[in-house]
């Protein structure tokens, strides 16, 4: 399992409603059914990973997210989890405040473009990274919208979304220490807990 998706596990309570938007093949919904007994529904556009998931017995619909999430009432979820995506719609504001809407609280992931690498490798080679960390090239890349925490902070502050917590994952166990103290800078993924402001 990805390292976001086993930090975002011990802010799930045993028992609750999650909605899980751009699910895939439902392997993080179905760690969440079975482990936390949780009640859950998938969010996917792909009909591959539509299929798998159905396969593992799960409750998945096909739904854009970039149309809205309007055929969800208000506080419908104790939890909304977005882990990997947000950076791949095309209107990342809109969702979140969908989420915050339908969920009594979010769990955002994303890549931190910020990441010294990052930096260093346009710094010095004048063209968009491509690693095992974002294995696309700039043509062929799922990623629309690219964020660094600082991006994302300021945002919520402007949207009036408050943050309950955040972890920050590093490359490495020294690395995730830098990028709890340094995370614009050494944060590979950033994981944000966010509620609606009270």
């Amino acid at each position: 399992m990805r390292p976001d998706l086993s930090h975002i596990e011990r802010w799930i309570t045993p028992g609750s409603r999650v909605l899980d938007l751009a699910c895939g093949n439902g392997e993080f919904l179905q760690f969440l059914q079975d482990e936390r007994q949780v009640r859950g529904m998938g969010l996917e556009i792909d009909q591959n990973n539509i299929t798998a998931g159905i396969a593992r017995g799960l409750s998945i619909v096909e739904q854009d997210l970039d149309q809205g999430l309007s055929n969800f009432p208000n506080q419908s979820f104790d939890m909304v989890v977005m882990a990997h995506a947000l950076q791949a719609v095309h209107f990342p504001d809109r969702i979140l405040d969908e989420m915050v809407r339908i969920g009594r609280e979010c769990v955002v992931t994303f890549p931190n473009f910020g990441h010294w690498r990052c930096r260093l490798h346009l710094g010095t080679r004048g063209r968009m990274p491509v690693s095992s960390f974002m294995p696309h090239g700039w043509y062929n890349t799922p990623n629309i919208h690219f964020c660094t925490v600082r991006d994302f902070e300021i945002l919520c502050r402007e949207k009036g979304i408050r943050i309950v917590a955040r972890d920050m994952v590093g490359d490495s166990q020294r690395s995730s220490l830098m990028a709890t103290s340094w995370p614009n800078l050494f944060a590979m993924t950033a994981i944000y807990r966010i509620a609606a402001k009270q």
